[in-house]
This record gives C-alpha cells, structure tokens and sequence, in this order.
C-alpha cells in the first residue's frame, strides 16, 4: 500500500431468509432442527424463525443455528391492531394488539428491527398504507436521498420528526411471486427510502430461501465471522438486496426434491413418532415436487428466454 493511501475495508455478502414458520406457528409444519439443517443445505448464511405470535422456538433455533454453521437470529411475526408486523432481533416477545407505531417503537426499544411483511394485503393481515407511520418529512427527504445512501432516508427523517419509523419493507414475499402487492410494496419503498427486504414466508420446508435477502456486511473477513448484530445493523443501514426471482431457477432441485428427502431422513435419525408416516408422505413428495420442478423450471425459463428474444 502506498504512503497515505486508503486502507481497503473488508466486506462480506450473506444470504438470509428473514421470514420462515415453524411448527411452533399455527399454520407452520416443521420443526427448527429441520429448517436449520435445510438452510444450511441450500447454501444460506442465516434463517429467521417468524412464528406467530410466540417466539420460543425461534430463540431455540437462533441458539443453536452456530451447530448448522449459521448465523443466529431470533424473530417473531407479531399481530398488531393494524396488521402483521415482524420483530427481528429481539429476544422477548413484543405486545400483541397494539397499535403498529408503538409496536414498532417496542421493538427498537429492545434491540430489534421492524419489517413490515406482505404489506398491504388485507387477505394475510398485511397493513394498511396509511397505518404505516411515515412522517412528511420522510416523503421529501426519501425521495431526494434514498439513491445516494442505499436505504434507510425515511427512518433517520422518522428520527428527526420524533416518529417511531419502521426499518425496511418486505418488496419481495415469495408467496405474491409476480403479484401486484410486490409490485406495490416495491414502490412504496422506492418512494420512502425504505430498504428492501426478500423473504420466502416459508410454511413448508420445500419453501424455504425460495425468497432471500442478500445483506452486505462491512468490517468482516468471512460470513463465519458475522454476528446478529451485524446483520441487524446492515438492514438499518439498507446495505441489502432482495434475491426472488432467480432462486427458484437456481435451487429448484434442492428445494423440491431435497426437502422432501431431508424431511424422511430427519424423521428416520430422530425416531420420532411419526417417522414412518413421514417417510410414507415423503416418498409421495418426492414424486410430485418432481413434476412441480420440471413444471416450473420449464415455465420460468421459457419466460426467461422470452425476456431476452
């Protein structure tokens, strides 16, 4: 290096998932230990447990994430008077029912970054645009900012005006794979200077990083070497870059077919009691995620290709 030159400051690139369901969740199948392995398996750095309103299973996973040779990060999805609401970062459990600008400033309080999931679709409790609270001030200073600083514009005008602002807007839900509320979420975070996040909202296994968020990270040599706190850092500082359209190109085969066999063979080591069923299921997945892959690749490639003919 030469005399007065700049040193160069190391980064990294991790992928993660910030919005997955376990068995924990009414609605969620699987249990942590699976997930974790999956993720692991399909190349993530990290997988944020999003449970619905309870958070013990996602603070297990993130305890023990190191064992998968992932990042550690617990989450809830938290029911507010206005709509669903995820809570990354934080280690108790936020309020349930009230209002969304105090939920939000709870989970500041208490270390966390707010993101609003599938926002604007009433069908899967999404909030409503106007119960995002945005101050005036963001509106200006988004627009005019959100290009040179990467993200981030509407929470430090949110700051300024005292408002409790949310930290990013999920742009991309695997489950709305080309709809209109992505498209709309897209805007609406283009507008405000919001980062971007993506997130496959996994129910299933086969599901999971079929949506993620790329999240660069400065000062570290490796993803080994990445913390919670980095990760939680680089989202407010809108360091990130949604990953939707091409991961399910890209990973069809380890998510379809892999999950299926994972699913069996997980069941098979732990020797639990629905072992035998699961492994019956599995075998039946096995088939018909295949069709499901060749369905959809052969489908998005032709779309591909009709991009660029």
């Amino acid at each position: 290096m030469s005399p007065g030159a700049t040193p160069a400051v190391s980064r990294v690139t991790v992928s993660i998932d910030p919005h997955v369901h376990s068995d924990d969740s009414y609605d969620g199948h699987e249990p942590v230990e699976l997930i974790l392995e999956h993720a692991a398996e399909i190349g993530l750095d990290a997988v944020v447990i999003t449970d619905h309103d309870v958070i013990g299973e996602s603070k297990r996973a993130a305890a023990i994430a190191a064992e998968y040779g992932l990042i550690g990060i617990p989450g809830v999805e938290v029911s507010t008077a206005h709509g669903h609401l995820l809570a990354i970062g934080v280690e108790r459990m936020p309020p349930r029912r009230r209002p969304y600008d105090e939920t939000v400033a709870w989970i500041h309080e208490h270390g966390g970054v707010a993101i609003v999931p599938h926002p604007f679709q009433r069908s899967r409790h999404g909030v409503r645009e106007r119960n995002i609270p945005v101050p005036d001030s963001a509106d200006r200073v988004g627009e005019a900012t959100a290009e040179s600083d990467g993200g981030g514009a509407a929470a430090e005008a949110a700051e300024a005006a005292g408002v409790p602002e949310v930290d990013a807007i999920e742009v991309f839900n695997a489950w709305l794979f080309t709809g209109y509320r992505n498209r709309r979420a897209r805007r609406f975070a283009a507008k405000y200077g919001y980062p971007g996040i993506a997130a496959s909202d996994a129910h299933h296994l086969e599901y999971v990083g079929r949506a993620f968020t790329e999240v660069e990270i400065e000062g570290r040599e490796s993803s080994g070497a990445v913390t919670a706190d980095d990760v939680l850092d680089a989202i407010r500082n809108g360091t990130t870059r949604v990953d939707g359209r091409r991961a399910p190109i890209r990973m069809a085969a380890k998510h379809y077919v892999g999950a299926a066999g994972r699913k069996s063979g997980y069941y098979a080591r732990t020797g639990a009691a629905r072992s035998t069923t699961a492994a019956r299921r599995a075998v039946a997945e096995v088939v018909s995620t295949l069709r499901v892959a060749v369905s959809q690749g052969a489908h998005r490639a032709a779309r591909v290709l009709s991009w660029v003919t």
